[in-house]
């Protein structure tokens, strides 16, 4: 594994390699599976302006890094990143485009990466966007990394925008007797001017809510929030360090059982009788969670389970995977570009050496 400690000495590698691959915290395994070339070395936050709400950070900085110097000033990524625990990068989580629970109130990454520095297969430094928030000055470079996985360039540098940390937070949980009441429930919620933080649907049927805000104000909401949720069984409020667990558990993934890989599915939440269905058919139990109000499901699927039946699942909600931990064997494969994608393919990797970078097509 070469691990670069400098711009130039990447820049050296793409350039005398014939097929690049990526990795840095390693922890989205089916992603990294295969690498030779490591950024770990590229690592530190080079400016931070709390005032300004924004920071600079090499692309190999890891996740809890950033989140710690936040805090330091009452300051986080709203876009909630998954894997801080587990050593996450920040150019991993880009390359990936992976956002948290916190994606239902505040966005996903898209809206709070404002700048990136990378290198192209041409071993060129290109950059894009800038280091302000308002910055509409060419073409949005920053934005076509997201999600990229490593296709036009290895990041070196990036920069985001930041928002106050919350006062306080409150999750409720509520229990109701099948899927359809508390689809119902969370369609109300998704209606109303609530604003919560997370909305999350275990297959238990579930609901997790989140509010999060001013300490004045969270008794009323929370109250709010309550009152859609009829029908219920059973409604508990949680407050305090138990209240972060969960929501820790579930950005870092700590529900999936060893040997299941875990796969991102995009999704709507009308889809979600669909998906339950057609998991409910494999007659092996698929442990699974749909997040950011039902426009995510996050699967864990068990190693006894043939990757055709994961493929045919998808088929029949129409949506496209993406593997992110597991084995890579069977599952990945080379994404199909678009006519725009290969027009910048010629720009910026003309000799195709990313072109080995994973994405799962079924």
């Amino acid at each position: 594994m070469q691990r670069p400690a400098t711009l130039e000495e990447l820049q050296d590698i793409i350039r005398s390699s014939e097929r690049v691959r990526i990795s840095a915290g390693g922890t989205k395994t089916a992603l990294s599976a295969g690498a030779g070339v490591s950024v770990s070395g590229l690592s530190g936050v080079l400016e931070y302006e709390p005032t300004e709400y924004t920071f600079t950070a090499l692309a190999g900085t890891p996740l809890r890094v950033i989140r710690d110097e936040l805090a330091r000033n009452g300051q986080f990524l709203p876009f909630d990143p998954p894997f801080a625990e587990a050593g996450g990068t920040l150019g991993g989580t880009v390359a990936a485009g992976l956002s948290g629970p916190g994606r239902f109130r505040y966005g996903g990454l898209r809206e709070f990466i404002l700048g990136v520095k990378f290198v192209s297969g041409t071993g060129d430094v290109v950059f894009g966007g800038g280091k302000v928030v308002k910055n509409a000055a060419g073409f949005d470079i920053p934005k076509l990394m997201v999600g990229s996985l490593g296709r036009y360039g290895v990041m070196v540098e990036l920069t985001f925008k930041v928002f106050p940390q919350p006062e306080t937070n409150t999750t409720l949980r509520a229990d109701f007797p099948d899927e359809a009441a508390a689809c119902a429930a969370m369609t109300r919620v998704l209606m109303s001017q609530s604003e919560c933080m997370c909305l999350d649907l275990e297959p238990s049927s579930r609901l997790w809510i989140r509010i999060a805000g001013l300490a004045d104000a969270q008794a009323a909401r929370t109250a709010q929030v309550k009152a859609l949720l009829s029908g219920a069984s059973t409604i508990e409020i949680l407050h305090g360090d138990g209240e972060q667990q969960i929501w820790s558990n579930a950005r870092e993934f700590r529900w999936v059982p060893t040997a299941h890989s875990l796969i991102k599915v995009p999704l709507s939440p009308a889809q979600i009788p669909l998906a339950t269905s057609q998991l409910n058919r494999l007659g092996v139990p698929v442990p699974h969670r749909f997040s950011v109000g039902g426009n995510l499901l996050w699967l864990a699927w068990p190693e006894t389970l043939r990757r055709d039946d994961l493929a045919a699942v998808c088929r029949r909600l129409n949506r496209q995977p993406l593997s992110l931990t597991g084995p890579r064997e069977d599952i990945i494969g080379e994404p199909d570009a678009s006519p725009f994608e290969k027009r910048l393919l010629t720009v910026f990797d003309p000799s195709r050496r990313f072109q080995s970078s994973p994405a799962l097509r079924s």
